[in-house]
């Protein structure tokens, strides 16, 4: 017979969450590759440009009329720290990608104040991401990424873009402004793939 301590919990330990070379925070850590944009509701948008120059576009009205999902997941930074558990609410990609038509492979995510970030599509896709505009229950503030910001948990958090405006579909991939800088091309933490050269 096994017996169990008072308070015994079988539940995922932390650290079997927590990536290699990464420690947990509590906080939410403000990183930023420029200043904040402040972007008003009534001129937001948010456009997937494929490789055939097909726009298909989104005003702030029309992608809150989108089904919305709420997800909790894990997000860990390139700067070692990690925060478990973090509650979202936004469309999934899935979604939005339902009329776009695309051949390509790669995605280049562009941002409000010009940052940009690439990932292979497949990483986009099958409930891996959102654009996401709550945290916490409150509305996305603008130091965090808001109004939207691009959720894409699975790699590290600067794929995750602030201040998301658009996706350009490419054929081939195209680096951008932090692996431009030398970062790594796909950013997966659990294999510590933070430069260019790991």
């Amino acid at each position: 017979m096994t017996i169990f301590s008072r308070g015994f919990r079988s539940r995922r330990r932390a650290d079997e969450r927590l990536p290699p070379g990464q420690y947990l925070t509590q906080g939410f850590p403000v990183l930023s590759a420029g200043p904040t944009p402040h972007v008003p509701l009534e001129r937001w948008e948010f456009t997937i440009d494929s490789e055939t120059e097909q726009v298909h576009r989104w005003t702030w009205p029309e992608l809150m009329a989108l089904p919305h999902e709420t997800p909790t997941v894990d997000i860990h930074c390139v700067t070692t720290w990690s925060k478990l558990g973090t509650h979202w609410q936004g469309v999934s990609l899935d979604v939005l990608f339902e009329q776009v038509e695309t051949a390509a492979q790669y995605a280049l995510v562009y941002s409000y104040g010009g940052y940009t970030t690439n990932l292979p599509l497949d990483d986009l896709l099958d409930g891996k991401a959102w654009i996401a505009y709550r945290h916490d229950g409150q509305d996305l503030a603008p130091r965090h990424g808001g109004p939207a910001r691009l959720l894409v948990p699975h790699l590290y958090f600067w794929k995750s873009a602030k201040w998301v405006r658009g996706i350009r579909l490419l054929k081939q991939d195209h680096p951008g402004f932090w692996e431009s800088a030398g970062y790594h091309q796909y950013g997966d933490p659990w294999r510590e793939q933070r430069y260019a050269e790991d």
